[in-house]
Order: C-alpha cells, then sequence, then structure tokens
C-alpha cells in the first residue's frame, strides 16, 4: 500500500504564487513517475505536469510559470507555480507509480489540494 498526502494549496490572487508538496509514503520500493493533475468544476482532469528521474513534461498552459520537481530521498514531489492565473483554479491530485517493496506495481492518487486564484 502506498499513500499520497498533498499539502499547499489554498487561495491566492492572479499574479500570486503557490507551492504545493506531495508526500509518498508506505511500502515503495521505487518511484518511476510523480506527475500534478488538476480538475476544475465541470471539467475532466487534466495533466499539469509529470516528473521522471529523467525528464519532466507539462501541460502548454502551464509551460513558463509552473515547474515540477522531485526529492527522492524524500519521496516527494514538488509543483512550483508562479504567475497564477484565475483559470489555474483547480482541486490539484498528486500521482505517483513504480513498484512496491514486493516489486508490484502500483499507481496512486493523492485526495487533492484546492487553489483558488481569486482575479
Amino acid at each position: 500500500q502506498v499513500q499520497l498526502v498533498e499539502s499547499g494549496g489554498g487561495l491566492v490572487q492572479a499574479g500570486g504564487s503557490l507551492k504545493l508538496s506531495c508526500v509518498a509514503s508506505g511500502s515503495i520500493f521505487s518511484i518511476n513517475v510523480m506527475g500534478w493533475y488538476r480538475q476544475a468544476p465541470g471539467k475532466q482532469r487534466e495533466l499539469v505536469a509529470v516528473i521522471t528521474r529523467q525528464s519532466t513534461n507539462y501541460a502548454d498552459s502551464v509551460k513558463g510559470r509552473f515547474t515540477i520537481s522531485r526529492d527522492n530521498a524524500k519521496n516527494t514531489a514538488y509543483l512550483q507555480m508562479n504567475s497564477l492565473k484565475p483559470e489555474d483554479t483547480a482541486v490539484y491530485y498528486c500521482n505517483a507509480a513504480g513498484l512496491t517493496r514486493g516489486l508490484a506495481k502500483y499507481d496512486y492518487w493523492g485526495q487533492g489540494t484546492q487553489v483558488t486564484v481569486s482575479s
């Protein structure tokens, strides 16, 4: 079993910044990829950014404003969000995929953290 806990969401004015954190814990042997997704009211969940040990990938809508990073020693991923816009308002979810200590594949989601950007 793997658990993901997000933190760092909140209310911020347009143009402001927030930094989200996602800590993975449990029976973890490896984390191959960690990612951030978001879901706005009435919309489907969409990819924001993902990070592997070798690369990062971003949605076009956040390129140049958001930065994803990870601390492998802490099993933690971060999402630094700058120049926030009202359209960034959503529940942000962390995702992690890898292998458990039993070498079984896992793919888990966190409970989500609300980000609200006021205009």
